[in-house]
């Protein structure tokens, strides 16, 4: 039934393993090289070691709470989705810590090559998570006989350690980030990644523990939920095995052997411009996915509806990306308007960007609604959850270009700190441009995937409980406790950017105060003939981060298992949409607020309106520094928000339906 998809999973971990002795027969360059290297390989793996115990008795907790209600079917799949999730995450940081300085490396020798090591740390990070996530579903759906029920469970632990993941690291990365910029950048006044700055390694491991595995556990989350959404609603309208059950197995197969041709297809095109290598890969990718659905639709004797419904979730992926280059990247006019509003100072650089931002939700939210029902249009419930998973179906090559941001920006901060030169700088620099421009387009299309994975799993709750929740609109006394669940809801995203807000700052304020009585206290350090100690600022980070990520996680779990015992079905279903609907415009906003912002920075760095140094350079800075846990800890956080609500609520369903 699943021998196709467990074998092209085993084929994409192939791959990896090929790319992996691959790259590691490059040079790591100096031993100067080798120790920065060693240094953020080292961190990385201490702060992830520290927070998957954190989540782990978490997880120990809420599955020993399953085995209590006799519930031993959901608790194993839940234990399972954690540690398949964790072990991906922890799999792609081990690469992309050990691609940087061999990048890094390879720019002494020319772009090709810099771009073909940074590109291997991403596309492993692509086929790690899709290989991993569909060979741990393909068996837990054997061992369970493809119970909804009980595979849900696999969803969840996925989803919990996800969210746990980015919260954790998107503190931990934007506080070292926000402590390195303004102490080093503003008030010293000496280059981005500089070898005094004691907080710079900390930054650099934050970009493998926040973008690489937090983003890694972040879409292995949304993959699994969007193909378990289709199976669950298959389930319930044809039966266990049926084929409309097994349509998004098949599907996942054929998105998996495509992504490897896509990562064939960048690592063998020859050009001087990276986006163009990076491009060409994804639409290939696209393209391919197309053409093999269509095919398995006709040949398998489905609806074509279910097609379009396919191509309208992957359609609308690809034009969120679009749009968050649109907005975000350099290349084009508004990012270019806010480097230009950055010579009035921070206060107009900072409204600017959240206006941007804003602005930014529009054509995503429309197209998303369209999509939605184009879908429904075309194949009821389960089209909408096809849909969904159209969109997350090239995941591995869309995520692979996305992680090869983390590896280039790390390769340039390495280049800095070794001394290296300008002209290996140079090629760090286009390689990180253009993946601050990739990175842009993965957060929209992980709030867009977000978004659309959780349309899906609600539309799933909908089937299972939504006899009573239909009901509900014909009669007011249940109608009002809908209504009351929007309301609520809403405010849910907004609680918890609040507190993970809260924590970056927190983190960060602790951050600059240590950075700050270093350059104050060790002889020498602002000159150059003192040594930092970075590990106090990692030490910081970690530490901080994992104190700040708990209550936000705790609340996404208790809410839906609250509203649903207490206050019903109906409740819940409000409390789900009303978190999607402004999770979604909230995400999309503070991802590209930020990245504009940064963006911003950098073409200025470029020499424009001044160069760095100018007053328009430090307004930038400062406007960087407040978009930053926008993009990178705010916005991906609400994205699993509302998924890890919604998949609570599935596992819940069939026990509130009772």
């Amino acid at each position: 039934m699943v021998g196709v998809p467990i074998i092209l999973s085993i084929v994409a971990l192939a791959v990896v393993g090929v790319l992996v002795l691959i790259m590691l027969k490059q040079s790591e360059g100096t031993e100067r090289m080798k120790e920065l290297s060693r240094l953020i390989q080292e961190g990385a793996r201490t702060f992830l070691k520290r927070e998957y115990i954190a989540v782990g008795i978490v997880v120990g907790v809420i599955a020993v709470g399953f085995l209590l209600a006799r519930q031993w079917q959901i608790a194993v799949p839940f234990v399972v989705g954690a540690v398949t999730s964790a072990l991906a995450g922890y799999i792609a940081m081990s690469i992309a810590t050990r691609s940087n300085a061999r990048t890094a490396e390879a720019a002494r020798h020319g772009l090709k090559q810099a771009l073909a090591i940074s590109f291997t740390g991403g596309a492993s990070t692509g086929l790690v998570v899709v290989g991993i996530a569909l060979l741990g579903l393909c068996i837990i759906y054997l061992a369970f006989g493809g119970q909804p029920q009980y595979i849900n469970g696999y969803a969840m632990g996925a989803s919990l350690v996800a969210l746990f993941a980015r919260a954790g690291g998107g503190i931990y990365t934007k506080a070292a980030d926000m402590g390195a910029d303004l102490v080093g950048k503003v008030e010293q006044g000496i280059p981005e990644d500089d070898p005094r700055n004691p907080a710079v390694i900390a930054d650099n491991v934050g970009d493998n523990v926040g973008d690489i595995a937090g983003l890694g556990s972040d879409l292995f989350e949304s993959y699994i939920e969007a193909i378990i959404a289709v199976v669950t609603i298959g389930v319930a309208l044809s039966g266990i095995h049926s084929s409309l059950a097994l349509l998004p197995f098949k599907l996942a197969a054929l998105g998996i052997g495509v992504s490897i041709i896509g990562v064939l297809t960048v690592r063998s095109v020859r050009t001087k411009e990276p986006q163009q290598a990076l491009n060409l890969g994804t639409y290939v990718g696209a393209i391919l996915m197309v053409v093999g659905t269509f095919i398995t639709i006709r040949r398998g004797g489905f609806p074509i509806g279910l097609f379009w419904a396919i191509v309208a979730g992957l359609l609308t992926g690809l034009i969120i990306g679009w749009v968050s280059e649109f907005y975000s990247s350099s290349k084009f006019r508004p990012t270019r308007e806010l480097a230009k509003a950055s010579q009035t100072g921070p206060a107009i650089t900072v409204v600017s960007g959240i206006g941007l931002g804003m602005q930014s939700t529009l054509i995503p939210t429309v197209i998303i609604a369209v999509a939605t029902i184009i879908s429904f249009k075309c194949g009821g419930l389960y089209g909408v959850a096809l849909a969904a998973f159209g969109m997350l179906s090239i995941l591995g090559i869309t995520l692979a270009v996305d992680s090869y941001g983390p590896v280039a920006d790390n390769a340039g901060g390495i280049t800095e700190m070794a001394g290296l030169g300008d002209d290996v700088r140079e090629i760090t620099d286009k390689l990180d441009a253009v993946g601050n421009t990739t990175a842009a387009i993965g957060k929209g299309f992980a709030i867009g995937s977000a978004a659309f994975a959780s349309l899906g799993l609600i539309t799933a709750y909908l089937a299972i409980a939504g006899q009573e929740i239909l009901l509900s609109f014909r009669a007011p006394s249940q109608t009002v406790w809908f209504i009351g669940g929007l309301l609520v809801g809403g405010m849910i995203p907004y609680l918890f950017s609040s507190m993970i807000a809260g924590g970056v700052s927190k983190v960060a304020f602790k951050i600059i105060e240590e950075v700050r009585r270093q350059f104050r206290e060790i002889p020498g350090l602002a000159e150059g003939t003192g040594s930092p100690d970075s590990s106090k600022c990692v030490d910081i980070a970690a530490v901080g981060a994992l104190k700040s990520m708990m209550l936000p996680g705790i609340i996404a779990i208790v809410v839906p298992i609250l509203v649903g015992f207490v206050f019903g079905t109906v409740a819940l279903a409000g409390i789900l949409i009303g978190a999607l609907v402004v999770g979604l415009q909230l995400g999309i906003q503070t991802a590209n607020s930020g990245a504009a912002l940064d963006n911003a920075k950098k073409y200025i760095e470029e020499g424009n309106f001044g160069g760095k140094g100018s007053d328009a350079h430090k307004a930038a800075v400062i406007g960087d520094t407040v978009g930053d846990p926008m993009k990178d800890a705010m916005g991906p956080s609400i994205n699993i928000l509302i998924k890890l609500m919604a998949v609570i609520s599935l596992v819940l369903a069939p026990l509130l339906a009772r």
